[in-house]
């Protein structure tokens, strides 16, 4: 059986960080990455939750209402 058909149980991007990373890096070079992984995935919330905000109109306002109002679900004891 040839490699190729066979599934691999990593995705196309776990792939491509394992070559990467095949090499040796300094601890001053991973930090540096694992900064660049921080910073997009905050980049990419940021602009989802812009999105959020955008789409429902909210405002400052409704964003101090947000921080003073409790919203949690009632616990119910049986």
């Amino acid at each position: 059986m040839e490699a190729q058909s066979l599934k691999s149980p990593l995705n196309n991007a776990q792939l491509e960080i394992l070559k990467f990373f095949s090499r040796e890096l300094s601890q001053e070079d991973l930090l540096a990455i694992k900064r660049l992984f921080v910073r997009y995935l905050a980049d990419k919330a940021t602009r989802l939750a812009d999105n959020v905000w955008a789409e429902k109109g909210w405002t400052n306002e409704d964003m101090k209402k947000f921080a003073h109002t409790h919203m949690r679900t009632p616990y119910n004891h049986k």
